[in-house]
């Protein structure tokens, strides 16, 4: 009798319990909480077909294989499988039941169709069990939650994933034949998807060598060979190399290649903060562990600047975070312009555009991206090239740059040029509405006829040439580069040590024609500088001379007024004095106003009369002796001396006697040589 029992049971085992598809199909549904058919056809509520196997796992073969959609849905189904096999364990269904992830062992199907959603609280198509209980706890390592497939094969898929809290809606469609399965219509996958993922469009085509880890655990699953093009938004990516699952990506790697119009193409798919730049290309390799991504650019080009990079990005926790280093042999400043709202430099050969009336920077920074990464990265440059005005790059340049919390830094900056150094920090605060500015900068022993691009003809002198220190401290608040500088308080003072100055430039600042025809036509020379400070003081974006004078052994410049940033224009004017002061000597000053798109320079109409040109003397002096001090006269006693002595000479002239017109003081000795 049991010998009988025997045979009947595995007579039926081979024959698959035709008569318990339907006790099955109810079995599944009340385990999984979802409607499951097993059935004939679409049309149909036989299960003629169906077949099911207990040995080794549950083993289901039917024409028809339905799981329904939750009740939340408005899908008529989440999977939808025509010819479909499938295979699970007893443990995967208890677990499934439990709300865990499901873990199907095989899957086949003629033709699939499967609708994945996600809501915002986190419930998700794919999650079974009690539709009531809350979503599972987020899983750092499976944010998903997505279900495992150890071995799934499709003649021809179908996908839609509609994912609220990643913002993506993507259509995909895929072909593939992998496994014990596999014949010779298809190798491998073949997969293609469009749709949108955040704010960008998404495009992408995929190929695989095998398919068997399609939505396997990259902890037990082979890596296999898979080729994808992606274009998401305005960047594209080349990736070839291994993964061990192509829906997650998991145990990503090989080599790369992305190239876009701008770094911040590529972040804003991903939610990642990179700064808007020119057109870039970037080659290297990328390796994802769980869901950490690291990644080695060997080669990147960003517009016409040279880098190297090896960063992590780890995703997970409340903030992503991006760390590692920047390297360049070559940082183009100018392909940085876009991220301070500039524009872009023109393509090679490209028509530059006409320069409109305002040349500030108006459009507005993306402060949300500052809030949606953290970063530390630190930065090292063998070259940073500041423009065609500057004769010599910044070389080296290195600074720290950290984002947190909204706040971008540029902390311990360090940078040489021209014989000199330059050292300080800048802060971008982007945590509310309005970003707010802020920098502390100093310079020290940056020779001037190295760094400023001052060629001229036969070998003339350069127009100007010394050692430059100063500090500049500012501050200011604005939703833009341009709003910013129309806020801006605060100083920027500095000195000329050791200065020589061209006798032309002095000669026209002072517009005397005669003079400066006679120095063209015999050759310019240098003149000492024994004194030249300015202190530029900086109230709600408008710039104003505290003091700004340069004293040769032949004159004196002084120069008063105002720059507005807030309006973008120029109210400047210049006097030049002879040594001996007299405000009779006086020249007519020189005035430099406009806007910046369209400055203008003339003279004063009316010439001086001996009132207003003491009044114009007295006005220029006073500010001198409040400067002095400030200046730093660590390194150079002796300039402070020789504007302490302008400063006295100054005054003596303007409230004392006026000294007799061919005296002149005597220049030091020093500085005369």
């Amino acid at each position: 009798m049991f010998g009988v029992l025997v045979l009947a049971v595995v007579a039926c085992e081979v024959a698959g319990w035709p008569f318990l598809a339907k006790p099955v199909e109810r079995a599944l549904s009340d385990t999984l909480k979802r409607e499951v058919l097993l059935r004939a056809a679409d049309d149909s509520t036989s299960t003629e077909g169906a077949t099911v196997r207990f040995f080794g796992g549950l083993k289901v073969q039917v024409p028809l294989l339905q799981i329904g959609a939750p009740v939340w849905s408005q899908k008529p189904y989440f999977l939808h499988a025509e010819g479909a096999r499938m295979r699970l364990s007893y443990a995967a269904l208890w677990r499934a039941r439990e709300g865990q992830p499901l873990d199907i062992a095989l899957l086949h199907a003629d033709h699939l169709t499967v609708h994945a959603e996600r809501l915002k609280d986190g419930r998700a198509s794919w999650q079974f069990g009690d539709p009531n209980a809350p979503p599972p706890p987020a899983d750092e390592e499976d944010p998903l939650q997505l279900p495992t497939i150890r071995e799934l094969t499709v003649r021809d898929g179908h996908l839609t994933y509609k994912d609220v809290p990643l913002r993506a809606d993507i259509t995909g469609d895929v072909q593939l034949n992998e496994g014990t399965l596999a014949d010779n219509t298809v190798s491998g996958l073949l997969g293609s998807a469009q749709g949108t993922y955040g704010n960008a469009a998404v495009k992408a085509k995929l190929t695989a060598a095998g398919a068997m880890p399609l939505l396997a655990s990259p902890n037990d699953a082979p890596p296999t060979p898979v080729e994808l093009d992606l274009k998401a938004g305005r960047a594209a990516l080349h990736f070839k190399g291994t993964v061990s699952d192509v829906l997650r990506l998991g145990g990503m790697s090989g080599t790369f290649r992305v190239t876009g119009p701008s770094l911040g193409a590529v972040g804003e798919p991903l939610g990642v903060t990179l700064p808007t730049t020119g057109a870039f290309d970037m080659r290297g390799r990328i390796v994802k562990q769980g869901e950490v991504w690291r990644f080695v650019a060997d080669k990147a080009t960003v517009g016409t600047s040279h880098l190297t990079a090896a960063l992590t990005f780890d995703p997970r926790g409340a903030v992503p975070m991006l760390s590692g280093e920047v390297r360049g042999s070559r940082l183009m400043l100018v392909d940085l312009a876009p991220s301070i709202g500039a524009e872009p430099a023109p393509a090679p050969g490209a028509k530059p555009e006409t320069p409109g009336p305002k040349v500030l920077p108006d459009r507005e920074f993306d402060l949300p991206s500052l809030r949606a990464m953290n970063a530390n990265v630190l930065m090292k440059f063998e070259n940073a090239d500041l423009g065609a005005i500057f004769a010599r790059p910044l070389s080296p340049l290195q600074t720290h740059l950290t984002l947190r919390d909204g706040v971008l830094r540029l902390d311990d900056i360090v940078a040489r040029t021209a014989d000199g150094t330059l050292r300080g920090d800048v802060s971008l605060d982007g945590s509310g509405q309005v970003a707010l500015w802020r920098t502390d900068l100093r310079w020290n022993n940056v020779r001037l006829e190295r760094w400023i691009a001052q060629e001229r003809a036969n070998d003339a002198p350069p127009y100007v040439a010394g050692r430059l220190v100063g500090r500049a401290q500012l501050k200011g608040q604005g939703k833009s580069t341009a709003e910013i500088l129309s806020t801006l308080d605060g100083s920027v003072r500095t000195s000329l040590r050791d200065g020589k100055v061209s006798q032309l430039a002095i000669e026209a600042a002072g517009i005397d024609v005669a003079q400066a025809l006679g120095f063209v036509i015999r050759g310019d020379r240098d003149l000492p500088v024994q004194c030249a400070l300015v202190d530029l003081q900086a109230d709600k974006g408008v710039f104003k001379p505290r003091a700004m004078v340069v004293e040769t052994t032949d004159s004196n410049v002084w120069v008063d007024g105002s720059v507005s940033l807030r309006e973008e224009k120029l109210d400047l004017r210049a006097v030049v004095s002879p040594k001996d002061f007299s405000p009779l000597t006086l020249r007519t000053p020189v005035h430099v106003r406009g806007t910046f798109s369209d400055p203008a320079v003339s003279l004063e109409k009316a010439p001086l009369a001996r009132k207003a040109a003491l009044a114009v003397l007295l006005g220029l002096v006073h500010p001198v002796a409040a400067v002095i001090p400030l200046l730093d006269p660590g390194s150079d006693d002796g300039h402070d001396m020789e504007c302490a002595a302008l400063l006295k000479r100054a005054r003596q002239a303007a409230e004392g006697p006026l000294p007799p017109t061919t005296t002149a003081a005597a220049p030091s000795p020093r500085r005369a040589e």
